[in-house]
């Protein structure tokens, strides 16, 4: 198995803060994370970015504890590579602004800055990611000297995005993309052949057959930015033009690209079947808090959130059996395990799914076509085919994942990796 360059597109976020620990906690040999370029989505940005440093902020703490005490330090990605963060969209590109700090906390992670001020570094890394900074001026920034962990870019996400996929050869780069599709939808349009580039891009979003989580068929990040989504998904088509949305601010695609994009899309469909419990996660947690250790603390701070709002917003959860949905450590899991052949599309796989852009009450939704008609080689519009579903030449090709390792397994693999457990 060749060694898995990742670039992380993200908005944390709870779940996006595990899957980013598993990614991190993952063997230095099979994966490489590149870029973790941050975008509006759970939260705004600014908090996005403030979870990401403290959560490197508390791995720098775990890893002198675990040193400490004799254990492996962990975390080996990050010692073989730091990784580049980079800050990019603050809104969606057409819509208005939507969070999801309804369940994430106001900052992302269940009010733990304020909560466990203690596990927050002081906020003196701020300029290191504005571009208005001199880059020549250098000062101490975070508690024990954090910085080590990360490389800080004062570009936006989008241009980091497309100077990684110009530095590595063509398809060696997957995109795992956890939140809104904005930064993506920003680098295809400022240079579309360059992003082609990517191996692959990873997508956590959209609902087919599963209802939706912030209306009866909008997944969260469909519908934070459906348009950015739609565009996305337009560059799987042998013709983008017959799938693309309009947009106020984006050009279409130039003509004539080298490639198709590949596309898989992990929906609500999947990704709600992989759990963590509130019994198993407490039962793994409670002797490393009685250890001592930093990022045991850290976790269980906005896990404990985590749980209470789950069983808040489903009514019947409760006690040890309430559940997490791994939605976003799920896509991140696919990513370091790409070449197991449990991860498997649907039978219906590559499928031409749309993003409903503007509409009213449908804006995010998967639009399938579920109609029994015959396909014809057929590029123009037609009276009994509006927006060419039928039409080999047109239309979206998405590979909708299905199956997966063992989605009873995610929670302990990541308990496991992240705290370095037998």
């Amino acid at each position: 198995m060749a060694k898995a360059k990742l670039i992380i597109d993200t908005d944390p976020g709870i779940d996006d803060i595990l899957a980013l620990l598993l990614a991190l906690s993952w063997a230095a040999e099979d994966v490489e994370v590149c870029l973790i370029s941050l975008t509006f989505g759970n939260v705004e940005v600014k908090s996005c970015l403030r979870n990401v440093v403290s959560m490197l902020h508390i791995i720098q703490r775990e890893m002198e504890w675990r040193k400490k005490h004799g254990k492996p330090e962990g975390f080996n990605v990050l010692r073989a590579r730091k990784p580049t963060i980079a800050v990019g969209a603050e809104h969606p590109l057409d819509d208005q602004r939507m969070l999801a700090d309804y369940f994430h906390g106001m900052d992302g992670l269940g009010g733990i800055h304020s909560t466990h001020p203690h596990l927050t570094p002081s906020e003196t890394w701020e300029h290191l990611f504005d571009p208005s900074t001199d880059s020549s001026f250098i000062e101490p920034v975070l508690d024990g000297d954090d910085r080590k962990l990360f490389i800080a870019s004062r570009k936006r996400a989008h241009e980091e995005i497309l100077r990684t996929l110009r530095e590595n050869d063509p398809d060696t780069v997957t995109i795992v993309a956890l939140g809104p599709l904005t930064n993506l939808a920003l680098a295809a349009a400022e240079d579309a052949e360059t992003f082609v580039r990517v191996k692959e891009v990873a997508v956590m979003g959209g609902a087919v057959d599963q209802p939706g989580n912030v209306t009866p068929v909008g997944e969260f990040n469909a519908y934070a930015d459906a348009v950015a989504a739609a565009r996305v998904f337009a560059l799987t088509s042998p013709n983008p033009a017959t799938t693309l949305p309009p947009s106020k601010v984006l050009s279409p695609y130039q003509d004539g690209l080298s490639k198709r994009l590949t596309l898989r899309l992990f929906p609500l469909d999947i990704t709600h079947r992989h759990t963590l419990s509130r019994g198993e996660f407490e039962r793994t947690i409670k002797p490393l808090l009685e250890a001592g250790s930093p990022l045991a603390e850290w976790v269980a701070a906005f896990m404990s959130h985590v749980f209470l709002t789950m069983e808040r917003l489903h009514q019947g959860l409760g006690g040890e059996k309430t559940v997490m949905e791994l939605h976003d450590p799920a896509v991140v899991w696919y990513a370091l395990t790409a070449d197991d052949p449990r991860w498997t599309p649907t039978a219906t796989s590559p499928e031409d799914i749309r993003i409903e852009s503007f509409a009213q009450w449908t804006r995010g939704m998967c639009v399938v076509d579920r109609r029994n008609r015959r396909v014809t080689s057929e590029v123009k519009e037609s009276h009994s085919d509006h927006g060419l579903w039928l039409s080999r030449h047109a239309g979206n090709r998405i590979v909708r994942m299905d199956g997966s390792p063992g989605p009873a397994d995610l929670g302990k693999i990541i308990l496991q990796r992240v705290f370095d457990l037998d």
